[in-house]
Formats: structure tokens, sequence, C-alpha cells
């Protein structure tokens, strides 16, 4: 995982606090990467790019309608994103780390919190779901509740209700949930709901804010 897209020039990025941003199947890091200008600016953002090509784009694991996946592939990937994050905490000192994933990147994002339970202050995940999994359920429920903002439209053509009322189960409890609906949104992600994102994640990061100096 060479291709990453930062908010902050290297120079900057030590002892703030990190928010790794996994993008959608089918999708690249660019897409999360315009997503930079609307959260908090004390964050340190990285948008990474999955290492699965697809048709000229990228995905982090193969999936179907029903979002039957591999678990090896799910692992593997997972674990590849946590030696990349662990090689960028190395070089950077970041205060915390906080994930946000936007569909498939959320499947991504909470695998990485069930494989490595308290790695993330806070965790944000936009018109995603949750993989159902019994070896990733072996260990469940989580002993820490890490903070979660859900948010979605209760209309998404493109996850399933199965795995939106799995996703809404496993979220009520393993996670603090923060859940919000967007009418009318889609598959997609809203400047509102970025609002809200940054709000949450200035609530429950230190160091996400900082003040713009006159």
């Amino acid at each position: 995982m060479e291709t990453v897209l930062w908010s902050k020039p290297a120079a900057e990025r030590r002892g703030t606090p990190l928010l790794l941003m996994l993008h959608g199947y089918g999708s690249n890091e660019e897409k999360m990467a315009e997503c930079f200008g609307a959260l908090p600016s004390g964050l340190t953002c990285a948008a990474l790019r999955a290492s699965n090509e697809m048709s000229g784009d990228y995905g982090w694991f193969l999936l179907d309608y029903f979002l039957a996946n591999d678990f090896a592939e799910v692992v593997g990937a997972a674990g590849a994103v946590l030696a990349w994050l662990d090689a960028a905490q190395a070089a950077h000192g970041f205060s915390s780390v906080s994930l946000l994933g936007y569909s498939q990147g959320m499947a991504m994002a909470t695998t990485l919190e069930r494989l490595r339970p308290g790695l993330a202050t806070a965790v944000v995940g936009l018109s995603g779901f949750v993989l159902k999994n019994p070896l990733l359920a072996a260990m469940e429920p989580l002993a820490s509740r890490v903070p979660f903002y859900w948010a979605r439209d209760t209309v998404d053509l493109v996850i399933n209700p199965a795995a939106t009322a799995f996703t809404a189960g496993w979220l009520a409890a393993n996670t603090e949930l923060t859940e919000a609906t967007y009418e009318g949104m889609g598959h997609n992600i809203r400047a509102d709901e970025l609002v809200d994102v940054a709000s949450f994640l200035t609530v429950n990061v230190p160091g996400a804010f900082r003040p713009s100096i006159s």
C-alpha cells in the first residue's frame, strides 16, 4: 500500500491525531481526499488506496451484492492496512488513531478494530456495513466500546437490508453508537453529513480541533 494522500505535509504531522480514511469498493483515495477540507483542522488525514485493482479503481476485497466475502482475503487486506499504520505511526508519532470508512471502507474500519481492539479513538462509518463472520465474532462483544458515528440514508439501495440489520445489531452491541440518517442522500457522502462528522470528531478526538490564529 504505497499510494496515500495526506492533508498535511510530513513536517506538520508529528504529534497530531491521525484520521485514516478508507474508500469504498470500486473507488480510490481521491474520493476520500475530497473530504479533507470539511474535517477538523487539527487532524492529519490520510486517504489510503486499497491494493486490489478493479476496472481502473480499487477495493479492499471482492464482494457480491449480498456482501459475501473471502475471509482470508479480508484478513490479508486488514493485515496490510495495520502494517502500513504501524509504519506511519513509527514515522510520525501520531497522538492517536481514528478511522473513517465509506461503504466497503466501513467494513474495513470495523474489521481493523475487531482484529486490534482499542486501536481507534473514534470511528466513523458512512453508508457502509459490518462484516458478518463467525471467526471475528468469536471474541465479541468487544471489551472496549469505541465512540462510533454511523451515517446513512435509510433508502440506500447498495447496502442490502440483511447487511444493514446485522450492522445495526453489531454496532449497538460493540460500540458507543451515535446513529444519524440523511434522507435523499443515497449511497453518497454529503456536505451536511460531513458537518456532523466533524462535530463528532471534535468532541471525541483530543486535538482534532485547532483554533485559527487571527
